[in-house]
C-alpha cells in the first residue's frame, strides 16, 4: 500500500477528507463583501467600555487572527470534537515550555525522551533547578513504561527527532492514565495529517508549526491542542504570565499556509519514501531510518497509529568528512537546520553537539521538488563524496 492509499484508507467516511478540512479550517462564516480569510488584526488594545466580558480585551490575551488559526489547528488535531481547543505560541519551544512549566511543580516527576529534540538537555537542567525530578527513556520499545510509576507527566516525541523511533501512543497513554499521569505528545514531525495524538489518548498534542505544518521556512510557530478545556487553562495562564504570544502577521501567514498542507505533505512524504528506498542500495549508507519502509524497526507501530510517515529520513555516512563532502555536493538541497519545508534540506546533526548520533549522521528533509530531480541530485552527491573521500 502506498502512503497515499494508506492515508485515504484511514479517512473517516462520515466526515470531510483531509484536503477539504485543511482548506476550510478556521474560516469564519461567509459574510457579504468580507474576505474569506480576514487579514491580520494589529492591535495592542480594543474598545472596552464597561466590564471586560468580551472575547478581545488586550493584545497579550487574545486576538481575532489568533482565534482563526487556533480553530483551524484544532479542527485538524481533533476533527469533530467541539470541546477541543488550541493555543498558539511564537515557537515550538514556547509551546513545549508552557505545558511543562504549567503542569509541573517542585516535587513532581516527569518522564522525557532520552533521544528527543536536542534542546531537551537544557530543559532538563531548568526543570531540575525548580525541584522537579526528571526521568528519561528512549522512544523505541515503549521503554517509558519502566520509569512511569509516580510521574505527573509523560512526554512523548514520536517519531523522535532525529532518530525516527516510534512508540505506541495508545498503549503508553492508557498506562500513564492508569498510573495517574498526564500525557503530552510532540506531533511536530508527523503533523495532524500524519498522526492525531488526542485520538490516541494523549492529553496534549504539542508541535512546532515552524516545520511541515506551515512549510515555507519563513515563520516560527508553536501550538498546544487539548480535548479538555480545564487542562488547557493552566497553559493559557502561563502564556499570559510570560507573554509568549504570536504576532498577528505570523499567525495569518500560518493560517494561509495550512490550506496547502495536504498537497505539500503528499509530495514531500512520497519523496522521502523514494529517497529512503534509493538509499537502501548504497554501500556507504548505514543506519537508514524511515518509518514508511516496511523493514524499518518502527514500521509496524507507525503503520498502526500514523496516517502518513513524514518527510524526514536519517542515515549515517562513514565519517564526518564523508558527510560534509556529500552535503557540499548537493545542488537542490540546502545545508540548513529545521525540516518540513518545500525546499529539501539536510544537515550533519553532530555539528550541534546535542544529539547522541555518529559524526556522519545526516538528517534529511525531503521537499517538494520533482522526485527524479531530487533522487538524481542525491545520487550524484553521494558519488562525488565517495570519489573525493
Amino acid at each position: 500500500m502506498t502512503e497515499e492509499e494508506h492515508s485515504n484508507a484511514t479517512v473517516g467516511a462520515d466526515g470531510p477528507g483531509d484536503g477539504t478540512r485543511a482548506v476550510r479550517a478556521g474560516l469564519p462564516e461567509p459574510a457579504k463583501y468580507e474576505p474569506t480569510l480576514p487579514g491580520p488584526v494589529f492591535a495592542a488594545h480594543f474598545h472596552l467600555p464597561g466590564e471586560p466580558t468580551g472575547p478581545y480585551t488586550y493584545g497579550r490575551d487574545s486576538n481575532p487572527t489568533w482565534t482563526h488559526l487556533e480553530r483551524a489547528i484544532g479542527e485538524l488535531e481533533a476533527p469533530g470534537d467541539p470541546d477541543a481547543a488550541t493555543l498558539i505560541f511564537p515557537s515550538g519551544m514556547a509551546a513545549i515550555s508552557a505545558v511543562l512549566f504549567s503542569a509541573l511543580r517542585s516535587g513532581d516527576a516527569v518522564v522525557l525522551p532520552s533521544d528527543g529534540y536536542q534542546v531537551f538537555p537544557l530543559v532538563r537542567e531548568q526543570l531540575e533547578a525548580f525541584g522537579i525530578e526528571v526521568r528519561t527513556a528512549p522512544t523505541g520499545g515503549d521503554a517509558q513504561l519502566e520509569v512511569l510509576d509516580g510521574a505527573r507527566l509523560l512526554w512523548l516525541e514520536t517519531p523522535s527527532n532525529p532518530g525516527l523511533d516510534v512508540c505506541d501512543v495508545r498503549r503508553l497513554a492508557a498506562e500513564a492514565h492508569r498510573r495517574g499521569a498526564l500525557v503530552a505528545v510532540d506531533n511536530t514531525l508527523a503533523t495532524p495529517l500524519g498522526q492525531r495524538p488526542l485520538e490516541l489518548g494523549a492529553d496534549f498534542a504539542v508541535a512546532s508549526g515552524t516545520k511541515q505544518l506551515t512549510g515555507h521556512g519563513d515563520i516560527l510557530l508553536g501550538y498546544v491542542a487539548c480535548r479538555e478545556p480545564e487542562l488547557l487553562e493552566p497553559v493559557r495562564r502561563w502564556r499570559k504570565i510570560v507573554g509568549a504570544i504570536q504576532g498577528p502577521m505570523e499567525a495569518w501567514l500560518a493560517h494561509r499556509s495550512l490550506a496547502t498542507l495536504p498537497l505539500r505533505a503528499a509530495r514531500q512524504n512520497a519523496n522521502a519514501l523514494a529517497l529512503a528506498e534509493a538509499l537502501r542500495h548504497r554501500p556507504e549508507v548505514s543506519g537508514l531510518r524511515y518509518p514508511g519502509l516496511p523493514d524499518d524497526p518502527s514500521h509496524s507501530v507507525a503503520a498502526r497509529q500514523m496516517r502518513g510517515f513524514g518527510c524526514v529520513l536519517s542515515f549515517t555516512l562513514p565519517s564526518r568528512e564523508h558527510a560534509e563532502l556529500f552535503l557540499g555536493a548537493l545542488r537542490l538541497v540546502d545545508d540548513a537546520t529545521s525540516f518540513g519545508g518545500l525546499r529539501s534540506t539536510a544537515e550533519r546533526r553532530g555539528r550541534w553537539g546535542g544529539d547522541d548520533v555518529p559524526e556522519g549522521f545526516v538528517r534529511f528533509s525531503a521537499g517538494a521538488e520533482d522526485e527524479a530531480d531530487l533522487l538524481a541530485d542525491v545520487r550524484r552527491a553521494l558519488d562525488e563524496a565517495a570519489t573525493q573521500g
